[in-house]
C-alpha cells in the first residue's frame, strides 16, 4: 500500500499517542549502571517507547548547573551543531561543528519517517555546517577571544587526531590527512585520504571517532551498526559495530574490536594504558533496556552485538541466532544506564578540578529518546583505581532539560584544556561549555 502524507501522519500521531500511555521504567537509571547492571527480561511494544526532548535552546543568561564545588562558564558560543572536541598542544581548541550527511536509505518507510520526525523535534535534523572551527584563549581567562575556520568543506567530520605534523579528520566516510603547523589559524591546503571508513545510502550510525596509538602508527577508529539490530541485513554490517585499526603509513585497515553496536568516546586509561571506548547500545525492548557502557577494548574481542548484550543475553529479535558468537561475547566493563546516549569519553589528568578527578572518566550522555521517563541529557563522572572503575558515578553537569521537558541543549563530546578545565559539547545549545574547580579564580 502506498504512504501518503495523511496515512503517516495518522501513524505518527498515533505513535505519539501510544507511546505518552505506553510502557514505563521499573527501575531507576542508577540500577542500570556500574559493573553489574540489573538487567530486567525485554519489554517490546507495538509502538516503542517515543520520550524526545524538544529542542530549545538556552535562554540568554542561563547555564548548566554543575555539581557542589565546581563551577561552569561559557568557554564560547554560537555554533552550528557543535558535536567533537579536539585540544591541540598549544592549547587551542578545535570543534568539530557538523551533523547527519545525506542518507537516502536510512529507515525507509513509516518508521523511517516516523523517525525523521523525531530527530527533528530533538534538533538533529540541521544540515552539517562540515566544518572545524579554532578557538583560542591567548589569555587564559576562560574564555576564548579569537575564533576562525581551521577547516572546511569536510563530510561530516567528526573524530580529529595530531600525530606530528599531521592532522587527522575522519569524516563520516573516510580519514583525511592535512599538513599542520603549530599555531595556524586554518588550514587551506588540500587534504589527502589515507583510509576509507565505511558509509553508503544508509550510514545510518554516521559519526566516525578517531584516537591515535600512543607511538603514533597507528589510528584507531569508531563505526557504528547501520542499523537497530541488523534489521538491514549483516551483508549491510561489513566492519561496522567496530572499531578498526587503521596503519598510518599504508592505509590499510584490520578489524580490531566487534560487537560494539555504536561507539564513540575513546580515550587511553593513564594508569592501565588501555584503550577504552563509551557505546551506545540497542533500543526497543523497554525502557530499561539496554544500558550503555564503557569499556575497556580488547584486540580481537567481540562484545555482543546484535546477538546479544552485556555478555550472554539473547536478543530473540535477531534471525538467525549466533550462539557460538554469543559464548564467545565479552562482558562491558561499566554500564552507563539504559538509553542514556553516552557519548563523550575523556580520562582527567589535570590539576583544576578536584583530586577525586584525578585518573576518572567523564562522560557525556546526549540523552534518550527511548525511555519513559528520560535519561541522559547530563554530564556524569566514573571513579577509577588501578586502571578499574571504582564507584558510582556522580553528576557534574545537569539542568540540560527544563521543568517544561524541553532540551535547552544536549551534551556530547567531551576534552581536559591545557589548564586542566573540563570543556562540553552542547549541539542544542550551541555552545562550548567549561567546567572547573570552583575554588580556582
Amino acid at each position: 500500500m502506498r504512504e501518503t502524507p495523511g496515512f503517516s501522519l495518522l501513524i505518527y500521531l498515533c505513535a505519539l499517542a501510544l507511546s505518552a500511555c505506553g510502557e514505563t521504567a521499573k527501575l531507576r537509571v542508577e540500577e542500570g549502571m556500574g559493573p553489574d547492571p540489573k538487567l530486567p527480561p525485554p519489554n517490546p511494544s507495538l509502538i516503542p517507547t517515543v520520550n524526545i526532548a524538544p529542542e530549545t535552546g538556552w535562554p540568554a543568561g542561563m547555564t548548566p548547573t554543575a555539581a557542589t564545588g565546581l563551577s561552569v562558564t561559557a568557554y564560547a558560543t554560537g555554533f552550528d551543531h557543535p558535536r567533537w572536541l579536539y585540544v591541540l598542544p598549544n592549547g587551542d581548541v578545535l570543534v568539530a561543528e557538523t551533523n547527519a550527511p545525506p542518507r537516502p536509505e536510512d529507515a525507509e518507510g513509516i518508521k523511517g519517517w516516523f523517525m525523521k520526525q523525531v530527530m527533528k523535534r530533538a534538533g538533529a535534523a540541521v544540515p552539517s555546517a562540515d566544518r572545524i572551527t579554532l578557538l583560542r584563549d591567548a589569555d587564559g581567562d576562560g574564555t576564548a577571544e579569537t575564533r576562525s575556520v581551521f577547516l572546511q568543506e569536510l563530510n561530516s567530520p567528526f573524530g580529529m587526531a595530531l600525530v606530528g605534523d599531521d592532522f587527522y579528520v575522519a569524516n563520516t566516510d573516510a580519514v583525511v590527512r592535512f599538513a599542520y603547523s603549530e599555531g595556524a589559524m586554518k588550514i587551506t591546503a588540500a587534504g589527502e585520504k589515507v583510509a576509507d571508513l565505511p558509509a553508503g545510502p544508509i550510514n545510518h550510525h554516521w559519526t566516525k571517532n578517531i584516537i591515535a596509538s600512543p607511538d603514533g602508527s597507528r589510528l584507531y577508529a569508531t563505526v557504528g551498526s547501520n542499523s537497530n539490530v541488523a534489521e538491514n541485513g549483516m551483508e549491510n554490517e561489513v566492519n561496522r559495530a567496530a572499531i578498526l585499526e587503521i596503519d598510518i603509513a599504508t592505509g590499510r585497515s584490520r578489524l580490531f574490536a566487534s560487537g560494539l553496536r555504536n561507539p564513540n568516546g575513546l580515550a587511553w586509561q593513564p594508569q592501565s594504558g588501555a584503550l577504552w571506548t563509551a557505546v551506545n547500545e540497542r533500543d526497543e525492548i523497554g525502557s530499561d533496556l539496554v544500558p550503555d557502557y564503557m569499556t575497556s577494548v580488547k584486540d580481537g574481542g567481540f562484545y555482543g552485538w546484535p546477538y546479544s548484550y552485556f555478555g550472554q543475553h539473547v536478543d530473540a529479535r535477531v534471525k538467525p541466532p549466533r550462539p557460538e558468537l554469543v559464548a564467545e561475547a565479552i562482558v562491558p566493563d561499566y554500564a552507563l544506564g539504559p538509553h542514556t546516549a553516552s557519548l563523550g569519553l575523556v580520562f582527567y589528568e589535570g590539576d583544576l578540578l578536584p583530586q577525586r578527578h584525578q585518573g576518572g572518566a567523564f562522560i557525556g550522555q546526549h540523552g534518550s529518546w527511548n525511555r519513559e521517563p528520560r535519561s541522559g541529557y547530563k554530564v556524569i563522572f566514573v571513579p577509577f583505581s588501578g586502571g578499574q572503575p571504582a564507584g558510582e558515578a556522580e553528576d557534574v553537569l545537569t539542568g540540560f532539560v527544563n521543568a517544561d521537558g524541553e532540551a535547552l541543549g544536549r551534551p556530547v563530546g567531551v576534552a581536559i584544556d591545557r589548564s586542566g578545565a573540563l570543556l562540553v559539547a552542547d549541539d542544542v545549545g550551541n555552545t562550548v561549555w567549561r567546567v572547573k574547580s570552583a575554588r580556582v579564580k
